[in-house]
């Protein structure tokens, strides 16, 4: 068995000094003499010492801990974010705590409780989809613990985040589409609860409208971004007395579950039924058929970003609560990226 590492008072002991003395020495403070520095050093290192990192975190205030709460790593877009903030929190010598919510709004918030009892220094976070109450982020104020949302950007004022321009990338999907001939566009939007929901219907109306056609809200039709959800919306938009000859949906895993369910109900997607997508996500190179077009939402990037931006906030973590403080909110273009089968 490997001896147990020694402790600042088993050395300060065998040394017949005190235990400030040989933290002293440890850290090379200069009221030690160089002697004893020597001395302290080379004993701690035969005896295995170990910096007992909870004395010393309790000592500076922070625990050089950032915690990372989001719906599914196991979508590409959210491991492409984690990878960019994992990056740039290693330069700044931050660990990664990492959480999923599964979209669970009561998941999530008990989440944040427990980010907060392990002491994070800060938290990076994109709420669930079913998440309406955002009390439980408030709640981390009053432990000065900063909070960036990033993509599902929470409708409350007086927040930092990082998102894509969602309207923007809506009207380049339905002008695409409008381009290539289409006049009846359906869209299967996300839930009412995320703000980029909103931001997508935005974007096709004033799509539809610039282009001087009426706009008919019984061709927008929410989901709650499950396959059987995704199928019942295109079910309704396919028996529309408009039926669409194009469908907007609201990620590349959505216009999976649209597309597979289109091909089982014999709809020809060369012909009479096209698709747009947001996420431009690696999967869609492995469809049999896929979106005519993706708009690209750069997780890299907005992980990168948001990521910035809790590192700034937590080097001026230390300044009056009672000051005014600017919030970062940051903006990525969204791109229309055109799909070709290979």
């Amino acid at each position: 068995m490997p001896a147990k590492p020694a402790t600042i008072k088993e050395i300060a002991k065998m040394l017949n000094v005190s235990a400030s003395t040989v933290s002293r020495a440890l850290h090379k403070h200069p009221s030690i003499g160089l002697s004893t520095q020597l001395k302290v050093q080379k004993l701690a290192k035969e005896l295995n010492y170990e910096p007992n990192q909870t004395a010393i975190f309790f000592q500076k205030g922070k625990t050089y801990t950032i915690g990372v709460i989001l719906p599914e790593l196991s979508e590409a877009f959210f491991s492409a974010a984690v990878s960019a903030i994992e990056d740039t929190a290693y330069k700044r010598n931050y660990t990664v705590l990492l959480a999923q919510s599964h979209d669970d709004a009561e998941k999530e918030k008990q989440l944040v409780e427990k980010m907060k009892n392990h002491r994070v220094d800060g938290l990076l976070v994109s709420v669930a989809k079913t998440t309406a109450n955002f009390e439980h982020f408030n709640m981390l104020k009053r432990y000065n613990i900063p909070v960036v949302f990033f993509d599902r950007i929470p409708p409350i004022k007086n927040i930092h985040y990082v998102a894509c321009n969602m309207e923007t990338g809506s009207i380049e999907a339905v002008n695409y589409l409008l381009q290539k001939g289409h006049r009846s566009i359906g869209m299967i939007n996300g839930p009412p609860t995320l703000a980029a929901s909103g931001e997508r219907k935005e974007g096709y109306i004033k799509a539809m409208t610039k282009n001087r056609l009426k706009f008919d809200p019984s061709l927008i039709v929410s989901c709650n971004l499950t396959e059987q959800d995704t199928k019942a919306a295109l079910e309704t938009l396919l028996a529309n007395k408009r039926s669409p000859t194009a469908i907007v949906t609201f990620n590349d895993y959505v216009a999976l579950y649209a597309i597979k369910h289109a091909r089982q109900l014999n709809i020809n997607l060369d012909k009479d039924l096209q698709f747009v997508s947001y996420a431009n996500l690696p999967l869609i190179n492995y469809m049999d058929y896929i979106p005519v077009a993706s708009v690209e939402q750069f997780p890299y990037l907005q992980g990168q970003k948001a990521a910035d931006i809790l590192m700034d906030l937590l080097v001026s973590k230390s300044q009056s609560a009672d000051e005014v403080q600017a919030y970062y909110k940051v903006i990525v273009a969204s791109q229309l990226v055109e799909n070709r089968k290979k």
